[in-house]
């Protein structure tokens, strides 16, 4: 996936908050894997759908920590799949592209919110004991 310039006023079926998250979720994600669009090709720049899900939940947990459930819950976002929903219908409006690899069965069931954000939630400590 990545971004395009448009700018959409349409109503949307989550709340506003997931869409953005979504966008900085994907520069993140960019960032991470050393794929920054400002640097590479579209195609170079170019995140998969388990990639994006991946950067969502390390983004999430370091913006939101344990209230991440309760900020997607918010939202409207219960699932992997509504993740996917929300960039495919980003991809619609045009304000993200694909690939023809790309497919919203990609967003399908990658991981469990409760095993992610709850029952696996780790809090760092690496901070708490740095000289």
């Amino acid at each position: 996936m990545s971004i395009t310039s448009k700018s959409a006023t349409a109503r949307y079926r989550y709340h506003p908050n997931a869409y953005q998250f979504v966008f900085a979720a994907l520069r993140y994600t960019q960032q991470q894997l050393g794929r920054a669009a400002e640097s590479a090709g579209d195609d170079d720049a170019h995140i998969s759908g388990p990639e994006l899900l991946y950067g969502i939940c390390d983004l999430a947990q370091e913006k939101f920590g344990l209230m991440t459930l309760s900020v997607f819950r918010n939202w409207g976002v219960r699932s992997t799949d509504d993740f996917g929903r929300i960039v495919f219908e980003l991809i619609e409006r045009g304000e993200m592209r694909k690939t023809d690899r790309d497919r919203l069965s990609d967003f399908f069931d990658v991981y469990d919110f409760d095993a992610m954000f709850d029952r696996g939630y780790r809090i760092s400590t690496a901070r708490a004991f740095q000289a």
